[in-house]
């Protein structure tokens, strides 16, 4: 395994546990919020610094993006970090969430972690090495008719910008399925796709820190992710489609034209 992928679970396990410490009694929690609907507690805010901490001490001239401790250093290498994804999630004590942690070099994404504390589901990835669910190798779905395969999807809730594209998009997508899932956390809905849990997934304007760990674990799966350009700056737009390669060319042109 390589060492900063090592370093990086390593990270992701720390948070994880302070998480499930902390999900024994949410009431108790400090939390506000950023926008409607989007909310952010003390765990967050304390699941990034015990990341933070694993990452400088082992790689201190790195430079790091959080989610909560925005952007720091000016280096070739740059740790993205979500502490904590599907907040609201954790909050109502609906136990699906994660931790997702990304390295960067010269801004092309080469480790990938995403850990689902409450399964203990660790899904990792190195560029190159293939994708792994708990050390055991994944691909993609291997279905071929979009009308037997399940899609991983989320909505808008804190702004409402892309509402009306989303429900249509939503739509079409219901009528050539077998059907829409919506747990609440991008990490875990894009490691889903690479381990062939869902057979594509979509979403519009996430944020690089939900999406770069998870969509390096599906191109490393054997799937493709693009914006709905079908271009390859999903990271910079934040418009994701990402599937096995059957389901995703079958995908892509009916959200482009909803």
């Amino acid at each position: 395994m390589h060492p900063q992928l090592n370093v990086a679970i390593k990270a992701a396990r720390r948070a994880g546990n302070l998480i499930q410490r902390a999900a024994q009694d949410v009431g108790r929690l400090t939390v506000s919020k950023k926008a409607h609907a989007d909310f952010v507690s003390e765990v967050d805010r304390a699941a990034e610094q015990v990341i933070l901490e694993v990452l400088q001490e082992a790689y201190p001239d790195h430079a790091f993006l959080g989610e909560e401790g925005g952007a720091s250093g000016d280096s070739p290498y740059c740790w993205i970090i979500d502490p904590l994804d599907g907040t609201t999630n954790f909050l109502h004590g609906f136990p699906l969430y994660s931790v997702s942690i990304a390295l960067t070099h010269q801004g092309v994404v080469t480790q990938g972690v995403v850990y689902d504390p409450v399964h203990n589901d660790l899904f990792t990835a190195t560029r190159g090495s293939g994708a792994f669910l708990n050390d055991r190798r994944i691909r993609v779905s291997g279905r071929t008719r979009l009308d037997e395969s399940l899609i991983g999807t989320g909505f808008p809730y804190s702004h409402m910008t892309h509402q009306e594209r989303y429900l249509r998009m939503m739509a079409e997508v219901m009528r050539k399925t077998a059907g829409l899932r919506r747990p609440g956390s991008a990490a875990i809905d894009l490691a889903y796709v690479a381990a062939g849990r869902y057979d594509a997934f979509w979403e519009l304007d996430l944020k690089v820190w939900d999406i770069a760990a998870g969509t390096l674990l599906i191109q490393e799966a054997g799937g493709l992710v693009s914006d709905l350009d079908g271009e390859g700056r999903f990271l910079e737009t934040g418009n994701v489609v990402a599937g096995s390669p059957k389901i995703f060319g079958q995908l892509l042109p009916i959200l482009q034209n909803a």
